[in-house]
């Protein structure tokens, strides 16, 4: 499996991953190594990574952040900072992101931020953020219990993916992450999705193909439009909705926090329908896609109030111009449109259709 190049930088798969980044830190002799590892990534992930870093005599601090997505905050970002600056860092260290897509996402804005930006480099131990966030040089973090509102878009040097860091993952963590790949499937390659919702004709050794072409088709889509001018929107399929929902279910103390990938599993489900009724997606590929996603992903429970609520939170989406909500639809899977505008009677119908579905 060969490396990805990126706009500005290169990721890296399994073998590869430990030269490169040995090669980067032998060739750039950054002043001071920084690891961010979340609670999780700290007990069972910083051990094989260490065994694997090779920083001389360089010195390596490690900073532990708290994990989950309620923890992806400014107050965070201000203890790592702060830690940064304890530890007299400069504009030469390295900042190395060991965790899921809260520590790449997080460890990517204090980065890009601490003196005006410093290097970073994200090793992802999760599903989704090896196909998801720690590619495209999206960081941020959330503000209160909306997602992503405070960030800027700045690649890492290298991302590394090391697939046997899945090992370590409970199963509602790698099935969160499929629902990105699952995304990529519907929004740019009909053939990827078909092959993702057979799994049957599969065994565990084709998951690391799965990934790469995963990474394939979001670097192609990021390389073409990195700031998200146009086509880079269609990445947002699911998320209209399902970032609403998300923030809903983590925000409310009477409902269990979804996963990411569980909340944009519903999103789809949702933008499925409304691409039905709005643009071409044919009654045929809407049962596709419903079946599709039904097969790994378990209905939750959305009541009308919750969707009352749910509708007026989609007002912070970050896709908006001009108070108009815009959604990533569907002419066809592989065929997204994007800037579609929906109405409140329409999403609402759209949640029937979900409750209705068995």
């Amino acid at each position: 499996m060969n490396s990805i190049s990126t706009k500005n930088s290169e990721v890296y798969f399994n073998s590869d991953v430990y030269s490169e980044l040995n090669n980067y830190i032998k060739s750039k002799e950054p002043s001071t190594i920084f690891i961010l590892v979340d609670t999780n990534t700290n007990e069972y992930c910083l051990p094989h990574f260490q065994e694997q870093l090779e920083s001389g005599n360089i010195v390596v601090e490690v900073m532990e952040m708290p994990n989950g997505e309620d923890h992806k905050t400014i107050d965070i970002c201000m203890g790592v900072w702060e830690a940064l600056s304890e530890y007299n860092a400069d504009r030469k260290s390295l900042l190395i992101n060991l965790g899921g897509g809260v520590v790449t996402d997080l460890g990517g804005f204090v980065a890009s931020t601490y003196m005006r930006g410093i290097a970073y480099i994200n090793i992802p131990t999760s599903l989704l953020a090896m196909v998801d966030a720690s590619v495209g040089g999206k960081t941020g973090v959330d503000l209160g219990a909306l997602k992503n509102q405070v960030g800027v878009i700045n690649e890492g040097v290298m991302v590394g993916v090391d697939t046997s860091y899945l090992s370590t993952l409970p199963q509602n963590e790698m099935v969160s992450g499929f629902a990105e790949m699952l995304k990529h499937g519907l929004i740019y390659d009909k053939d990827y999705w078909n092959t993702l919702t057979h799994l049957e004709d599969l065994d565990i050794s084709d998951l690391d193909k799965l990934i790469y072409d995963s990474v394939i088709i979001k670097n192609k889509v990021v390389s073409k439009d990195p700031t998200e001018q146009g086509l880079r929107k269609i990445l947002n399929f699911g998320h209209t909705l399902g970032h609403a929902i998300e923030s809903y279910f983590l925000e409310n103390g009477d409902k269990t926090p979804l996963l990411h990938g569980e909340a944009i599993a519903i999103g789809m489900l949702l933008e499925a329908y409304l691409s039905n009724k709005i643009c071409n997606l044919s009654d045929k590929e809407l049962n596709t896609i419903t079946e599709g996603i039904l097969k790994t992903f378990s209905k939750v429970a959305i009541s009308k109030e919750d969707q009352t609520i749910i509708i007026k939170l989609l007002k912070h989406d970050k896709k908006n111009s001009h108070g108009v909500v815009k959604f990533v639809l569907l002419d066809a899977i592989g065929k997204p449109k994007i800037d579609c505008i929906v109405s409140n009677e329409l999403i609402l119908e759209a949640f029937e259709f979900y409750s209705a579905l068995r």
